[in-house]
């Protein structure tokens, strides 16, 4: 269990540390196979982006606690508003009465729309981040759907 918790504090570090800075932080909030939210840090890396969130999903009878990282590319619609995809990976944790504690892993992909009004210093974002866990509970393909808030730092 130990190397476990070590081993994500290491990817977060890791993921963060290549030369990025903190740009947003807030919340991502969410429904799909689980209904679930996480803290969720975007990192500057050129024009495009790094995100990490650390979140908790539950299901009727488990609860994960993940580690998400995705890289964004992102781009402009009109104004304010934009969009962002890119690949990433999330590993964590299982537990609950109906499932064996393990650890899982997955890749992901995640695309969406932002806003990041002028007036305000926060940004709001909808997306969608499909996900394949080849590894721990529930192997197989799963989705959610978020809305995220998060405060623009400096802006």
């Amino acid at each position: 269990m130990k190397k476990i918790v070590l081993a994500i504090i290491a990817v977060f570090a890791l993921s963060t540390a290549a030369n990025a800075q903190l740009e947003n932080i807030g919340v991502r909030l969410g429904a799909g196979n689980a209904f679930g939210g996480e803290i969720s840090g975007q990192w500057g890396m050129g024009s495009n982006r790094l995100e990490t969130d650390l979140g908790i999903d539950a299901g009727k009878d488990w609860t994960y606690l993940g580690l998400s990282a995705v890289y964004q590319w992102k781009g402009d619609i009109a104004g304010e508003f934009g969009w962002f995809a890119g690949p990433g990976a999330n590993l964590g944790l299982f537990f609950g009465d109906n499932v064996n504690d393990s650890f899982g892993l997955a890749l992901c992909l995640q695309g969406g729309v932002e806003w990041n009004p002028s007036a305000i210093p926060f940004q709001f974002s909808l997306d969608v981040r499909p996900a394949w866990r080849f590894i721990g509970e529930g192997t197989g393909f799963g989705w959610g759907l978020a809305l995220g808030v998060r405060y623009r730092l400096g802006k």
